[in-house]
């Protein structure tokens, strides 16, 4: 999603062939119409205003952080399905990603098994909190790449479980990210 936000951005280690779900990412950005070429040293998905888009998110579950950083970008509903999987991580990140995003500008309804998140093509720079979250932690500081003002996420330390160099790698594709020490 950075890429389609700030990019491009190439990004190496998706196995196309996998069973697992992260390649369905390539279905989300399909439905947002964001463009990205398969190249034979990774993917490079090129910077795109996005349209709100319908995707079934249920087997992949781990995709609705970021899928909703990038339909906070598309003008109109943005309908995520599968978000009963949601309540039971790290956060409940159905409610942690309504009440963060909000305080970003983008309102997110929770329907039944769905998250309709109600995009207006442009984001607002916030003081936000992560929630213990590795996930919600990277979700805010994707759709802070393309935030009106500056972003401040609490507890963005968050994504020392499954990602610790996220920050300094979105720091050397250009990003203007400043750190507390980690360790």
């Amino acid at each position: 999603m950075a890429g389609a936000l700030a990019g491009p951005l190439h990004l190496r280690g998706l196995d196309l062939g996998s069973c697992q779900s992260d390649r369905a990412i390539l279905r989300a950005l399909d439905a947002a119409e964001v463009a990205y070429a398969v190249e034979a040293k990774g993917i490079v998905v090129h910077p795109a205003t996005p349209r709100a888009f319908y995707f079934d998110a249920t087997e992949c579950p781990d995709l609705f952080p970021p899928l909703v950083a990038l339909a906070a970008y598309a003008k109109g509903e943005t309908i995520l399905v599968g978000a009963n999987r949601l309540l039971h991580k790290e956060s409940n990140r159905a409610q942690t990603l309504m009440q963060e995003f909000a305080k970003m500008g983008v309102a997110i309804l929770h329907d039944q098994d769905r998250l309709i998140v109600k995009g207006t093509g442009s984001v607002q720079g916030a003081a936000v909190a992560a929630c213990g979250d590795h996930r919600i932690a990277m979700a805010l500081a994707v759709a802070a790449l393309a935030a009106n003002g500056s972003t401040e996420i609490s507890g963005a330390d968050a994504i020392k479980k499954s990602y610790p160099a996220f920050f300094a790698d979105l720091s050397s594709l250009g990003a203007s990210v400043s750190l507390p020490n980690f360790n």
